[in-house]
C-alpha cells in the first residue's frame, strides 16, 4: 500500500502545491518564500522519513501569517489523505528530543479528534523572516485539518533556533511512530471502532 497525497490550493493570499509520500527516505524540495520555514519543513521530512514536495506563493508583504497557516493546513489536509482509513496504524506516537540545552516532548494521537496544546514560549519574535508566534498557528492549522490532537511543550532551552528546530524534530519523531503499523492492530486501533 502507498500511502501518499496531493494537494493544491489557491486562494487569494496563497497558492500551494505539495505532494507527501508517507514512507518515504526523508527528502524534501521546499519553497515558501520563507526560508526558516522552509528550513523547519525539512526537518519534519527528513527526521519523519517521509518524501515531501512543497511550492507556495504567498502574500509575504504582508508577512508571514498567511503561508505559516495556509502551509499546516495543506500538510494536514495531505497526512489526512495518506493515512486514509487509518487502518493497522499504532495511532500514538511521542518523542522526548534534545537538542543541545533545549529539550521538547511531543505527543501525537490521530484521533480524529483535533486539538493543540502548544507550550513552547519564545523569547524572540522573530526567527529569519518567521514570526515565532506563527508556529503555533502552523501546527494549529495542521492539527484541525489531519485530525491530530497534538501537545508540544518545552522543558528546558534558551537558544530560540535550537527551540523551533527541536519542535518540528520532535515533530517529526512523534509522527512517524504514529503512523507507523503495528500487526496486532486489527481494523483501527479504538474501542470504539472509530478515528473519526
Amino acid at each position: 500500500m502507498i500511502r501518499e497525497a496531493r494537494i493544491d490550493r489557491k486562494t487569494r493570499e496563497t497558492d500551494i502545491s505539495l505532494t507527501l509520500l508517507l514512507d518515504g527516505s526523508g527528502k524534501a524540495e521546499i519553497q515558501t518564500g520563507i526560508g526558516f520555514l522552509d528550513h523547519m519543513l525539512v526537518q519534519i521530512a527528513y527526521h519523519g522519513f517521509m518524501d515531501l514536495t512543497i511550492r507556495c506563493t504567498g502574500d509575504l508583504e504582508v508577512d508571514a501569517h498567511h503561508t505559516a497557516e495556509d502551509v499546516g493546513i495543506v500538510l494536514g489536509k495531505a497526512l489526512a489523505e495518506a493515512l486514509g482509513g487509518k487502518e493497522g496504524i499504532c495511532r500514538y506516537g511521542h518523542f522526548t528530543l534534545p537538542m543541545e540545552e533545549v529539550l521538547v516532548v511531543c505527543a501525537a494521537d490521530f484521533s480524529g479528534r483535533p486539538c493543540l496544546v502548544f507550550d513552547v514560549p519564545f523569547t524572540s519574535d522573530m526567527l529569519g523572516g518567521m514570526q515565532t508566534e506563527m508556529f503555533e498557528e502552523f501546527f494549529r492549522a495542521l492539527c484541525l485539518h489531519a485530525g491530530l490532537n497534538l501537545h508540544v511543550k518545552l522543558l528546558a532551552g534558551k537558544n530560540n533556533h535550537h527551540i523551533a528546530e527541536a519542535v518540528f524534530k520532535a515533530f517529526a519523531k512523534a509522527v512517524d511512530m504514529a503512523t507507523g503499523f503495528d500487526k496486532r492492530v486489527q481494523g483501527v486501533l479504538s474501542s470504539k471502532g472509530s478515528l473519526e
